[in-house]
């Protein structure tokens, strides 16, 4: 089906709405994201482009004149491919694209082209293709593209079936396929999740690109792939790690977004199991990041939709080297706002209302390291006591000595 690609740099301008439900504020804010989604898929970006309706067009999402103006300035710049911020109906796919005679992205596709890039083993690609052909099906009347042919001979085609319906029946064949092999292999992992043993399951879960692969890197001294790029890790990783005496299984999983696709959330579904599976969840957020209040509410909606969100865990809050804040004047009077809010504000804010244990790092200088790790031993090892009262070959942990935790690693 759709091959994993490499992408050589493209034009593209991005699209997108201000609605009685999105401010301006909050759709500057997806638009940031959807250029660095698009700067991951393989794309440069040349222009935003932005609209303030009632609600989106049925028929084009944006007005007849915005579409216009798009129209002319791609002829104009050469571009090749226009991205939405949301999900464009099939008709409104194939109606901007009859109008602009260009690529028309969504969010969607554009987040399911990324993961195509990124899935290495033949389950993230099995589950990738899966969600990519449930996405395409209702939109087969595209003008840029046509499915290869896959089947073909005598019997294989009815008298007078349009190449549209064939590529229906061959996609919904497929989709069969691929649900049947993905329940092989949920099968598998669900047995080899229940051979683990006597052992702890934690889980890292968060926002995309906050460095949950950089953190399981640092505690387990394995070597997952980190990369400042949205969903650099798609494959979940399982590694054993050992912090003083107490060994649990710990696994860092595909990262969250906002308006994810709801083909992943199902075509995911065993990476999810890991999540719903784990005894407690190690939530990473990027405190650098001006949205990451939103992240969390996001990451949390998500948890809610798997009915993961009453386990045990702790909120990590990973880049504190990259925070950074504008500090007021002593005689500037007007309103403060979350750019004026400092780090110690922030960890007085978080500790105080969050209802989990909050620790404050950086998972790249491992800037208080030691106690993240006696947060993480301490929930462990209450988990392990309850689960496995029995087992006796635990004993204390150090306190939380920066020199006594050095000389355990």
């Amino acid at each position: 089906m759709l091959e994993k690609k490499e992408h050589s740099y493209e034009k593209a301008v991005l699209v997108g709405v201000v609605t009685q439900h999105q401010d301006e504020d909050k759709l500057q804010e997806y638009m940031d994201e959807l250029e660095f989604l698009a700067f991951t898929a393989g794309a440069t970006v040349d222009r935003r482009f932005t609209q303030k309706l009632t609600q989106p067009d049925s028929k084009t999402f944006i007005g007849s004149g915005k579409a216009q103006e798009i129209k002319e300035y791609v002829k104009e710049h050469a571009i090749g491919t226009v991205i939405f911020d949301d999900e464009l109906s099939p008709s409104q796919l194939k109606n901007l694209e009859r109008e602009m005679e260009v690529k028309i992205l969504d969010r969607t596709n554009l987040i399911l082209d990324i993961f195509a890039q990124r899935a290495t083993t033949s389950y993230a690609r099995t589950q990738v293709e899966l969600a990519q052909y449930q996405y395409l099906l209702p939109r087969l009347t595209r003008m840029w593209t046509h499915l290869e042919r896959q089947k073909g001979g005598i019997g294989m085609r009815g008298p007078g079936e349009t190449e549209i319906e064939t590529d229906r029946r061959i996609i919904r064949d497929r989709i069969s396929l691929l649900k049947d092999k993905l329940k092989t292999i949920d099968k598998q992992m669900a047995t080899q999740r229940n051979n683990r043993g006597k052992v702890v399951r934690a889980a890292l879960v968060g926002y995309t690109n906050v460095g949950k692969s950089t953190l399981m890197n640092a505690l387990s001294k394995s070597e997952v792939f980190a990369e400042n790029k949205l969903f650099a890790t798609l494959d979940t990783t399982v590694r054993k790690v050992v912090i003083g005496n107490l060994p649990f299984l710990l696994t860092d999983t595909v990262g969250f977004i906002r308006k994810l696709p709801t083909q992943l959330v199902e075509s995911f579904k065993s990476t999810l199991d890991e999540v719903r599976e784990a005894d407690l969840l190690i939530h990473v957020v990027d405190i650098s990041h001006e949205s990451f209040e939103d992240h969390i509410d996001s990451v949390n909606q998500i948890l809610m939709e798997i009915n993961a969100h009453q386990k045990p865990m702790i909120m990590v809050f990973n880049k504190i080297d990259d925070f950074s804040y504008q500090k007021k004047d002593e005689d500037d009077l007007t309103p403060s706002t979350r750019k004026n809010i400092s780090l110690e504000e922030w960890k007085n804010t978080w500790m105080a209302k969050s209802k989990y244990p909050t620790v404050f790092i950086s998972a790249l200088t491992k800037e208080n390291f030691p106690e993240m790790k006696k947060l993480i031993y301490d929930e462990v090892m209450k988990i392990h006591i309850s689960r496995f009262p029995y087992n006796d070959f635990l004993f204390e942990y150090f306190d939380n000595d920066e020199e006594e935790v050095n000389q355990k690693e």
